[in-house]
């Protein structure tokens, strides 16, 4: 069995960094070996045993983790997970730090309903065990398995979403649908794919696992960084050239279609592969009402969601795109689609939106 996942928690509040440690603690595939109130107190802790995988908040006294975290990606680069609270302002900064090398992006906890908080912690715990697996430039980094631990937690399918249907809508238009899915890392990666996409580029949908809230500061980043308009999606939204659309935090995103108009409709409902939004509910909804039309991407995350929802795109006539492992964060979910023969191509990231482009062309 691999050795538990070492993390350090550095947050200012005793109180987070109680909860922190007793949510991690109930996987024993990881340990939280300290935590710290403040950055300096957290360098200090670092020398003595250099973790696995940082859990850092952002607004914290004597230094900010935003330049603390700039720190640790020039001097000492290690996984970092933002550990953020909802409120607005903060989530500007939380995507800033995605930016600057941190792999992926949490919610603190807060009080709830009992599904709420199993939900939150079973999330946490995922997202600790994917950064500890993360590729970080100029980390010597120890071997571990690419396969998530095992877990009692229930995986639910895309079937409580959305029924498979018996066969995909006929389709007559040539308009080609362009679906994305991701997870850890995927902020990098679906920015690589936007910016390089022109004004008039195909209609894009794209779920990447982020907490609720923070996809509206996603979207506003990516809409500035593109030549196409880049947006949250809201229910009834139409899919047309020149604009993608990013499911928001704690909603399913299905493509839907009304004659020739494809919009996205927003769910509620339980986790699916894990996840609210699910990349399966996506892919399997694109599978249904766009068919050959669609042409699928699977990037850098850790798990096989999206895997099975790629499948059934495949089997109803889409072209499938993996991201190739060498430029994956996480070869996980790409990893995943490939195993159940539902790619038709694996490319490097920087390849992927030209190569993109020319089939929509054809």
């Amino acid at each position: 069995m691999a050795e538990p996942v070492r993390t350090l928690i550095v947050d200012d509040s005793s109180v987070v960094r109680q909860t922190m440690k007793a949510i991690l603690e109930e996987d024993a595939g990881i340990r939280v070996i300290d935590t710290a109130s403040d950055p300096f107190i957290a360098a200090q802790k670092i020398r003595k045993e250099v973790p696995d995988v940082i859990l850092l908040d952002i607004e914290m006294p004597r230094m900010d983790g935003l330049t603390f975290l700039q720190k640790i990606m020039t001097q000492h680069p290690i996984p970092v997970v933002i550990c953020s609270t909802l409120v607005d302002s903060h989530s500007d900064s939380s995507i800033k730090a995605l930016e600057l090398g941190a792999v992926d992006l949490i919610q603190k906890p807060k009080l709830g309903t009992k599904k709420f908080i199993e939900e939150s912690g079973m999330r946490i715990r995922d997202v600790v065990k994917a950064a500890s697996q993360a590729k970080i430039k100029r980390a010597t980094r120890r071997v571990v398995h690419e396969e998530p631990p095992k877990t009692p937690t229930k995986k639910l399918s895309a079937d409580v979403v959305l029924q498979r249907g018996a066969a995909p809508m006929n389709i007559t238009t040539t308009e080609k649908i362009l679906v994305i899915g991701a997870s850890t890392g995927g902020v990098e990666a679906i920015r690589t794919l936007l910016e390089k996409m022109p004004a008039d580029a195909p209609g894009i949908v794209i779920t990447q696992h982020m907490p609720e809230k923070f996809t509206k500061s996603f979207a506003d980043r990516m809409d500035s960084l593109s030549q196409m308009t880049v947006k949250e999606a809201e229910d009834n939204d139409t899919v047309v050239r020149g604009r993608a659309l990013i499911a928001p935090g704690n909603r399913h995103m299905l493509l839907k279609r009304s004659g020739a108009r494809y919009f996205v409709e927003l769910k509620d409902g339980p986790l699916v592969s894990r996840h609210r939004p699910s990349v399966d509910v996506l892919f399997r909804s694109a599978a249904r009402y766009a068919g050959k039309n669609a042409i699928g991407i699977i990037l850098t995350g850790m798990g096989s969601d999206g895997a099975l929802g790629m499948k059934e795109m495949f089997d109803a006539g889409a072209t499938n795109i993996a991201q190739d492992e060498a430029s994956c964060v996480v070869f996980g979910m790409p990893k995943e689609a490939i195993k159940h023969g539902g790619t038709h191509h694996v490319l490097p990231l920087d390849k992927i939106t030209d190569f993109v482009l020319d089939l929509a062309g054809k």
